[in-house]
């Protein structure tokens, strides 16, 4: 069944939207990265995520995540190496030397922590086999015939959910950071917040361990 581009276009993006705004692995793991760090973390780790999760439209278009997803072997290689660095983060996060970007006073340490969370937002995504699923479930549901070759069609509209997620992803950052802010300059805050965040991401290491292929 063919449908106008107008109503094509509404009903893509309103399901990129419904999408991105549901919570999830990547949204939890984001807003725990504000609260524990601020806006400039929260941000950095958000655009992370979304270039972690390009890496997978480009594979989706390339066909590659199709044999990953056929591949048994290759699936789980891919989960548990994505669930073993949410561990080692998770880890990390209780050790007393971590400290958190917050707590940081030289202004060198603040870039590098934004770095470092743009980083591990891109390894997170790139390990996460369910993101590649997801794209191989969701974009050809809206491949049409009419519009070109279907790969060149999935990574436009992946590139467009990303678009998507960039713009709801760090709209949450900024609410959770802005409700927050006064948390984070408690002067005991940062120890626990780096806790927190610590049990979020070995929360979401046994998530991803725990995943089956299809």
């Amino acid at each position: 069944m063919t449908v106008d581009n107008e109503t094509f276009w509404l009903v893509f993006l309103f399901s990129a939207l419904l999408l991105n705004i549901s919570p999830g692995p990547d949204l939890l793991y984001i807003l725990s990265r504000t609260i524990s760090s601020g806006k400039k973390v929260g941000i950095a780790s958000a655009l992370g995520v979304c270039s972690g999760a390009f890496v997978h439209v480009v594979l989706a278009a390339c066909g590659v995540s199709a044999l990953i997803a056929a591949s048994e072997n290759a699936f789980d290689a891919l989960k548990y190496a994505g669930a073993a660095y949410l561990l080692y983060l998770g880890v990390k996060s209780f050790m007393p030397s971590t400290g958190s970007v917050h707590d940081q006073d030289n202004a060198q340490v603040k870039q590098y922590g934004v770095w470092q969370a743009y980083k591990q937002g891109i390894l997170i995504d790139v390990f996460n086999p369910k993101v590649a699923l997801f794209f191989l479930a969701f974009l050809p549901q809206f491949v049409q015939p009419s519009m070109g070759a279907p790969a060149l069609q999935i990574f436009l509209l992946g590139s467009l959910v990303i678009l998507v997620a960039i713009v709801v992803e760090v709209s949450f950052v900024l609410v959770a950071a802005k409700a927050t802010e006064r948390l984070r300059t408690h002067p005991n805050a940062g120890q626990w917040l780096d806790r927190v965040m610590g049990a979020v991401l070995i929360g979401l290491s046994i998530r991803l361990a725990t995943t089956v292929s299809l």
